[in-house]
């Protein structure tokens, strides 16, 4: 099995037309685990914003508040899988080529079940996460093999 972990970059989108306002993003972090059947991913946004950016939050805050802590913490933001057939009835492909499987995805995640995948990267690091990912790769394509 592959591990990669990604760092997405920060970027600030905003535009007066709201046609082209992408808005503003911190570093995502992610941490892929791919193997034969498919791949499992954990997604963190860091919240690291861009200097300038960052600057402008520590100038006039945020929705009118000053120093919003929750703008500076990182957060779990996704537990999920990739696999290029579909694991339930109705599920569709997302479009394009998946950069993970070379191909035809089909994708489901969850935010919520990232939280229990977080806890363990703040008290074990890294390892806690593999062995998070190495369980749900498992029951995600064991599923699929029955």
């Amino acid at each position: 099995m592959e591990r990669r972990i990604e760092f997405g970059a920060a970027y600030d989108k905003r535009d007066a037309d709201p046609k082209k306002n992408y808005g503003i993003h911190g570093v995502t972090i992610s941490f892929y685990l791919i193997g034969d059947e498919g791949a499992v991913q954990f997604v963190v946004y860091s919240n690291w914003q861009l200097p300038h950016v960052q600057a402008e939050f520590d100038a006039k805050g945020v929705d009118g508040m000053r120093d919003p802590c929750w703008r500076y913490k990182p957060m779990a933001a996704d537990l999920g899988y990739h696999s290029p057939k579909p694991t339930y009835e109705g599920q569709t492909p997302m479009s394009g080529e998946c950069h993970l499987l070379g191909g035809e995805c089909f994708y489901d995640g969850s935010t919520l079940n990232a939280e229990p995948v977080f806890d363990r990267l703040l008290k074990e690091g890294s390892d806690g996460v593999w062995d998070e990912l190495e369980s749900f790769y498992k029951d995600i394509f064991s599923a699929e093999a029955d």
